[in-house]
């Protein structure tokens, strides 16, 4: 009975952090939709969390997808070169690069670089009595710091996946015309990384890229706020803050391909 209990216990806590994350995602979502929840303040904290999150991971990302792009290319022009199907080359970047390995990758450059830092900005906010402060001057700790986090999560991670496709595809260009010597069409390269694209798979990017934002965000604010009084709390916040939004993402991301492939 130990173990089933101790089985029951832990079922019960995820599913109990799963629905706070989800109506923290919720609650940000309607209150968003309000216009009087779009003060000054807000604003302002909102276009600091996208410069962090969204501007100044450009370069990183940028260089992460070359080198992507670079080596599916490599891979794909070893293999279909063998087979005599080197025209497949645009629709394997699409299925590999646009449909999971895009999303995939720049979310895990969001979390790993503003998951951390919500994590431990609002928990030593938490501890140094700094969130108490602003509910005694009557501002909402939640309008305040967690809605302005996660949209601003939500809205750079879909556009550094944007990023991150543009800059993979023409990377797999210049890696083939290096290749071939220059002996490749470009009209006929990205012609069929176009003809490639369907409508299920820019619902799934979409999904995959905004959903995966609003539940990191939420995780992240859940995990800093939820801290106690001790300063050791702070890098535990952060941790699991980072641990489980990469479990919600590969999560949300198998559910996303399953509903829209199969």
């Amino acid at each position: 009975m130990s173990l089933l209990g101790y089985i029951g216990a832990s079922v019960r806590a995820r599913v109990a952090r799963a629905v706070r994350v989800t109506a923290v995602v919720w609650a940000v979502l309607v209150k968003a939709l309000q216009p009087k929840t779009w003060t000054a303040p807000m604003r302002n904290v909102l276009a600091r969390q996208i410069l962090f999150t969204g501007l100044e991971a450009t370069g990183f990302v940028s260089l992460i997808a070359v080198i992507v792009g670079g080596l599916v290319v490599v891979q794909a022009q070893y293999w279909l070169t063998r087979l005599g199907q080197t025209a497949l080359i645009g629709p394997i970047l699409t299925a590999v690069v646009l449909r999971e390995l895009g999303p995939l990758l720049t979310n895990f450059v969001v979390i790993a670089r503003s998951g951390t830092a919500i994590s431990t900005e609002l928990a030593n906010m938490k501890v140094h009595g700094e969130v108490r402060m602003l509910d005694a001057m009557g501002i909402d700790p939640f309008v305040y710091l967690v809605i302005p986090r996660v949209l601003g999560v939500a809205a750079s991670t879909f556009c550094l996946t944007i990023l991150f496709l543009a800059v993979t595809f023409i990377g797999g260009y210049v890696c083939m015309w290096i290749i071939l010597l220059g002996d490749i069409d470009m009209g006929l390269f990205f012609g069929n990384i176009i003809g490639a694209v369907t409508v299920t798979d820019v619902f799934s990017l979409l999904a995959k890229s905004i959903l995966p934002g609003l539940v990191t965000g939420a995780i992240c604010c859940d995990e800093g706020l939820g801290v106690g009084a001790a300063s050791t709390e702070v890098p535990i916040a952060a941790t699991r803050g980072v641990m489980r939004s990469v479990a919600a993402l590969f999560v949300m991301s198998l559910l996303i391909s399953l509903m829209a492939y199969l």
